[in-house]
Parts: C-alpha cells; structure tokens; sequence
C-alpha cells in the first residue's frame, strides 16, 4: 500500500512538473529602447471632465454667455442680463440686480455641476466682478446654502464706485455637502452689476488661483505619466468649424476667454447634457503647466481645417488652409518661443517666461480618406520648414482596422509623418487576441502612438471590470515587447462625473467630493510605475508569450538601478506554474525581489466611490541564482522587480 501511495505521489509530482511553463529571458542584450514617455494620459472634456471636473471652478456658466444666460442660475427679485459697457469685451454680458427695498431684497442662486461640493473647515474663494451707479456703498451677502436649503455661512462685502472692480472673500464652509448652492443677495437698496462670478477651493493642485482640482490632479500624477495628450479628440474637431477647439480662445486673462460650445452636449442623444460648455478657464497654457506639473511631454493636438467627419461635412478649401497651418505653427511659439516673439511673450505674460520645450504636435483627431491626407501633408511641409525637429503625429482614422485604416497607413509613411495615432475600442477579447498586434509592424516605418484605446465589456454595459483592466493588462504586454514600434500610448477617456457621463468606460470617476480610481487605471499605474529603459527578450518554447496557456509576459531592463522587470498575466481560472531563466547574467545573481500584483477571481469587479476592491498589492519574492519559480494566481496581473548582484 505505501508503495502503491509513493508511486501515485510521484506520478502527481510529475504531472505537475510537465505542467511547468519554461520561459527563458536574455539579459546580455536588450531589443529595443523603452521611450521615456511611453505610457502616459490623454485628456478631453467629455463626461464634464474639464468644466464640473478637472477644472475645479464650482460656479456654472460665471459670465452668463451660455445662450440661455440663466442656465445654471435661479434669479430672484429684479435680476436682468445687460451688455452695455462690459467688463469684458469678448465676454459682454453681465447681470444688473435691483433691489428696490422690498422684503424680498434680489440676487441669485447658482447650482453648480449638479451641485457645489464643499467640506467642513475647508476655504472657498470667492471673486466677483462688480460696480455700482449709486452714490453710496452697497452690501452684497455671500452665502453657502446646504441641500436642505438652509443658508448656514453668510459673508458680506462692499462695492462701490461706477467702475468694474474685481472683489474677494475667503468662505470657510461650517458644513459638508456634495451638492450645495452659492446665493449672491443685494442687502442695500439700489443697483450693482455684477460679472464673471466665481467660487474656487482655496486647496487646488499646486494652490494655484483659476487651478486644478487637488484630488484628481493628484490621481493623473500618481500614475507616472511620460506623456499628456489634450486638450481631447473630437472636440478638436467640433460638429462644425466654428466649434472646433480654438487655442488661441484659450490663453491670455481667463475673464476674457470666450465661451465654446462643447460637441459632447448632444452628441449622444439619449444622453444629452445641453448645459455643457466650455469656458476654456482650462485652456493651453493650463495644459502645458500640468504637462510640466506632471513631468510628462506635451503633445497638443491641433485642428486640420476638418470638422466631424461623422457628424459633418464641413471643409476648409485648401486655398483657404493657411490661417489654420499659421495656429500650428504660432502654437509651437506660444510653447517654445522666446519672450520677445508674438506669442512667446504672451506666455510670458501669463507667468511663464520659460518655453514649455514643446517636442510634438499632432494634427487632426480621427479623420480620414484623401481629403485628410492632402491637409496634413500642407501642415507637415510647413512645420517642417520652420520647425524641423518637432514631431509630427498622424491619424490613422477612427477604428484599428478597415478600408480607412489601411488608406491611411500607406500615406502616413508616404508622407513621413513621425507618429500615427492608432485608436481601438474593442471587446475584451480583441485586447487577449492582439497582443501580438505588433510583432510583425514594419520596424522602418513611422512610429505608432496608441492613442485612445480601452477595452469594452458590452455584456456588463461597458463597466469598469477587472475583466477590461485584465485584458489590457495582457495587450500591453505586446505595445512593451515592441516598444521599437510602439512608442507611446494612452487609455481613453480620462475622467467622468458619476452624475453627468456620456461615455464608458472611463480611467477615473468622480463625484463633487470623491474619486476613484478603477481597476484599469491600476494596470496603467503599474506600467507607468515600471517601464524600464530596454526591452529584454523574453521567449517561451522559442516564442514570444502572447497568450499560449492564457500567459502574456514581458521583461524590461531598468539601466539606472540595474533591475529586471518583469510584467507577467495569467487570464485562466487556475494558477499556472512558470520557471523562468535567465540567460546572459554570467556570474551575476538575482538577489531580491518584489511583485506588485492585481488578482480577483470574479471577472465582474468594479471599484466604486464608496469601495475600491481592486488595488494592487505588494509582497516580497523568494529568488536565487539565475532563475525564478512562481505560481500565478488566477486572472492576475503582476510586476516583478528583481535585484541583480
């Protein structure tokens, strides 16, 4: 009996044994350089990701130039909208309140972005514009009213004289709520007008004024980027000329920045936000500080003189091209030139004397066919001429695949564009499928920038689940392991409010108080975190790990610590035993190591506001010679950092 045990417990042994999956990882000679910004973070104001998000003003349309001047506001008493003698001539209107003595006094409410978030102990500050035609002083009461509609905080200040003035109070909100009201009364019989109201937290990113929203400038930090696209995709274009994104609207004084209308506020007709617009208070020379902020390249992405080619037919002639190649070109200035050209010293009106050293500009979002092609190669021969080392980066249309994308290929490398921009919103198992995608890329031609990409699970109406995270976990594998080819990439779209989205899934979700970050934007955080410099050769039965037995692997030197970082996937339901060697140390040893892994073994996992169950967690690695035993977990994604003595 005790031999027939010992037999059974041999053949179990080997069994498992020949279940071993043997990966082999060359270090004496790297296959490609990692770009310093290859991963990084794409921004566009969708799903109020700039106005009511990012952009952390809390007061909605503060100059009244929607097309309904009230939107967002409830006026009370004798409150009306006048444009004679405006404070700003590129914002003209203003409101004139009258209090004419009754009980009722006048002024108005305003509701934020579905509501004003504030927090006990915190400080607001709040600014206004403001004059009056009468002789004496008149009060103005500021005031913080809660959801029960109680008005809890009241702070008054003076305005006098007939000539615009700009006053501030500092408010230190007594309560916590996620959806507040600011109330402005006129206490003094009279008249006063008033423009450009304004609420910002005192604590924003950097505690800039007219700044970012701590928390979530603090989130895009957090994941390394190397480089920051904005200021978005579609919304470059516009669903017409006259809406596409303009930078020059968007730099100079943020009073006098005018507004925009956003193509994501019907876009989506069962989904319609018709008060979404944009004040460009987030503009240019904001996104080239973040850029800085962060310690990522600056890619700006310009109109080509195309609108919306889904939604639009709009078409600048090619005899009529110029003034649009000019922005390009005057943009590059307003980055990199010096403080005594036109637009460097705008910039350097606008605090910043030195250039943003600006490396790359992409021109146009997803458009297509000929009469794309025939406007990017009049904005590369002009860039090119002025500008010869910024990059140029193309378009290579709206899907990965199709008669658009294969036109468009052969004419990016025709006209020697550096970049083109590949966008994919596929199923999770497109992402498992193509993780090879680049294997076989053409290593001379222009390079790729992944630029939009996330995976879509339609069987859960696109959540946020471990699921997608997994998958692109396992796909980015391929964009490391030809990191010759691939050159930078970046997970779309950033940002969403919980309470005013057109569009999932997204990185990052947020309501006026809290954030969270999902299941995917820890799979980009652990790429950020962990790029290494070089790519190493990592090969299982002689090939590339890209799915085999549900394994995807890739393996990374780190030249400054001398580290080997290894990324590896498991997407099957059951652990998985893998021995890797490595080959090229000579008489150098693995000597510690740590993994900083993701794992659930429910695909339909999400994080929410109130829960983040996925988070990568960290333990230590038992290691020892040249090589490297683990069991991996189930649906796990992990990155091993190994020492080497």
């Amino acid at each position: 009996m005790r031999k027939l045990t010992t037999l059974l417990a041999l053949s179990l042994a080997l069994g498992v044994q020949a279940q071993t999956h043997v990966m082999t990882v060359d270090v004496s000679k790297p296959t490609a350089q990692i770009q310093p910004e290859m991963y990084g973070i794409f921004f566009e104001d969708i799903n109020f990701g700039a106005d009511g998000g990012l952009y952390a003003e809390l007061v909605k349309n503060r100059s009244f130039e929607f097309p309904q001047p009230f939107v967002g506001w409830v006026p009370f008493g004798n409150v009306t909208v006048q444009d004679a003698n405006p404070c700003f001539d590129r914002n003209p209107h203003y409101v004139r309140v009258v209090n004419d003595g009754r009980l009722l006094r006048a002024g108005l409410d305003n509701e934020g972005y579905r509501g004003i978030g504030v927090k006990q102990g915190e400080e607001y500050r709040f600014s206004v514009y403001a004059r009056t035609p009468d002789a004496k002083p008149m009060k103005l009461s500021i005031e913080l009213v809660n959801s029960n509609a109680q008005n809890l905080l009241k702070k008054e200040i003076e305005v006098s004289g007939r000539d615009w003035q700009k006053l501030t109070a500092v408010l230190k909100s007594p309560f916590t709520d996620a959806h507040a009201r600011l109330r402005i009364v006129l206490e003094t019989k009279g008249t006063v007008d008033m423009d450009h109201i304004s609420l910002f937290p005192v604590n924003t990113w950097k505690g800039r004024e007219n700044g970012l929203r701590a928390d979530l400038a603090q989130a895009l930090y957090d994941l390394n980027p190397g480089v920051f696209r904005f200021p978005g995709g579609c919304i470059i274009e516009g669903n017409s000329l006259e809406t596409r994104y303009q930078w020059k609207n968007s730099v100079g004084p943020v009073e006098n920045r005018p507004l925009n209308e956003n193509r994501w506020n019907y876009t989506f007709k069962h989904k319609a936000f018709p008060d979404y617009f944009q004040t460009l208070g987030l503009g240019y020379f904001e996104y080239f500080l973040l850029s800085e902020d962060l310690g990522a390249e600056p890619l700006p992405v310009i109109s080509c003189g195309l609108s919306c080619q889904y939604e639009s037919n709009e078409v600048v002639p090619m005899d009529e091209l110029d003034p649009y190649i000019q922005d390009a070109l005057d943009l590059i200035e307003f980055a990199n030139g010096p403080v005594t050209s036109t637009w460097g010293k705008v910039r350097a009106d606008m605090g910043h004397p030195e250039p943003f050293n600006l490396k790359m500009i992409g021109i146009g979002n997803e458009q297509w066919d000929k009469v794309y092609v025939d406007r990017l190669e009049a904005f590369t021969k002009a860039i090119r001429a002025k500008y010869p080392t910024i990059k140029v980066v193309g378009s290579s249309g709206p899907s990965a695949s199709g008669d658009k994308f294969d036109y468009l290929w052969p004419e990016m490398k025709r006209l020697g564009v550096d970049l083109v921009d590949e966008h994919y919103y596929m199923n999770p198992d497109w992402f498992f499928g193509n993780a090879s995608r680049y294997d076989n890329y053409d290593r001379k031609g222009p390079k790729v920038f992944a630029g939009e990409y996330a995976s879509h699970d339609h069987s859960t109406k696109k959540d946020n689940n471990f699921l997608a995270a997994l998958s692109e976990a396992a796909f980015m594998t391929g964009l490391e392991r030809n990191a010759d080819v691939v050159h930078l990439a970046t997970y779309a779209p950033l940002f969403a409010h919980v309470d005013a989205w057109q569009w999932n899934p997204d990185l990052i979700w947020f309501d006026n108080l809290r954030m969270m970050r999902t299941p995917n934007y820890y799979v980009q955080q652990m790429y950020g975190m962990n790029a290494g410099t070089d790519v190493l050769s990592l090969k299982m039965d002689g090939k590339a790990v890209a799915g085999q037995d549900s394994l995807y692997a890739t393996a990374a030197l780190n030249a400054p610590t001398g580290e080997i970082i290894l990324k590896l996937v498991n997407a099957g339901s059951q652990p998985a035993e893998v021995q890797i060697d490595f080959n090229g140390l000579k008489k150098r040893q693995l000597v510690a190591g740590s993994c900083t892994y993701l794992q659930n073994d429910n695909w339909r996992t999400v994080n929410t506001l109130d829960e983040e169950a996925i988070v990568p967690r960290v333990r230590p690695v038992q290691v020892k010679g040249q090589s490297l035993k683990l069991e991996l977990e189930p649906r796990s994604f992990g990155v091993y950092r190994l020492q080497v003595k």
